[in-house]
């Protein structure tokens, strides 16, 4: 009865270890989108192509690796639309918008590509205008998947879009394709080995106690 009980126990246990020592926490390389909200980024909850910035806002866009909005990259420095606009004057009919181009890091960049400087620039645009509408008008080309995603701004990066990234792995050693996945490890991590010898060890004692304890015990009840 106990060894019917113990081994599932331990198989499952089993199981959930070595599903954990396999799992890798993946990122995505991609365009994020924000807008400044007093002195800080904050995440923007629409996409470029649906947002309708008014004049005088400030936006921003970062390429970099990250998990989820939590944890993505801001633009870097800080933005302010009179200095940003301050040599494109207000024109009747006309709005502006002053928008922060950062191309991140060398880290987060695709293999064999740089990223350039962080830009700067003031878009005078529609009033009905979006916020890709701006972007068009100072940094083209833009790049576009069929799903709409931003992926590419100034023709950078040159290829690719929104790829998963390997986050233990550094970034610019992943593929440089549109739906390349990064290489996981390539065999099992010393803790993994070391917890399916646990697991083992425990099953293995387990059914030495329930043989014992057979053995000891009088023959109608075994």
């Amino acid at each position: 009865m106990i060894r019917r009980r113990t081994l599932p126990l331990l198989l499952a246990a089993l199981l959930l270890w070595v599903g954990a020592g396999q799992a890798q926490a993946v990122g995505y390389r991609y365009w994020s989108f924000w807008e400044r909200d007093g002195g800080a980024w904050t995440y923007a909850t629409q996409g470029p192509s649906t947002a309708r910035p008014s004049d005088g806002d400030v936006q921003g866009f970062r390429f970099a690796v990250s998990q989820d909005s939590e944890d993505a990259a801001r633009p870097r420095g800080d933005a302010v639309f009179a200095v940003v606009c301050a040599r494109t004057p207000a024109q009747e009919g006309r709005k502006r918008v002053a928008l922060v181009i950062d191309f991140g890091t060398s880290a987060d960049a695709p293999s064999g590509e740089s990223p350039p400087a962080t830009r700067t620039a003031c878009a005078r645009v529609s009033p009905d205008a979006t916020t890709a509408d701006a972007l068009a008008s100072v940094a083209r080309p833009l790049r576009y998947n069929a799903g709409a995603l931003l992926c590419a701004i100034a023709d950078y990066p040159r290829t690719g879009c929104g790829e998963a990234v390997g986050a233990d792995k550094p970034a610019g050693n992943a593929p440089d394709s549109d739906s390349g996945l990064s290489d996981m490890d390539s065999g099992p991590s010393v803790g993994l080995l070391a917890g399916i010898a646990a697991v083992a060890a425990l099953g293995a004692a387990a059914i030495w106690q329930t043989r014992r304890r057979r053995l000891s015990a009088p023959p109608e009840e075994r």
